[in-house]
């Protein structure tokens, strides 16, 4: 890490980086649908989940559909302000 103690998106594995990928392209997804995108197991996404609720990137919400799941959504402010992805950096 650089100077401080905050992790970054940069910082972490890539099973994260990927759950990040997964839920950047399609929207909210409860974790079974995060492990059928991804094709990771259920374990390393829950850990990849874990990582991304401790830096403040993924909100976790009740899905209504089945009260048993949640449903997870990238927070767009923490994203950007984290240094992630944002259309506007790249624009020339």
């Amino acid at each position: 890490m650089t100077g401080t103690d905050a992790e970054t998106i940069e910082d972490l594995p890539p099973s994260a980086k990927l759950v990040f990928k997964v839920l950047e392209y399609n929207g909210s997804l409860t974790q079974k649908q995060i492990v059928g995108e991804s094709m990771l197991s259920a374990r390393t996404v829950r850990y990849a989940l874990e990582r991304l609720e401790r830096i403040d990137i993924v909100e976790e919400d009740i899905y209504f559909a089945d009260a048993r799941q949640n449903l997870y959504t990238l927070d767009e402010q923490a994203v950007v302000a984290d240094g992630g992805p944002d259309e506007a950096c790249c624009a020339e």
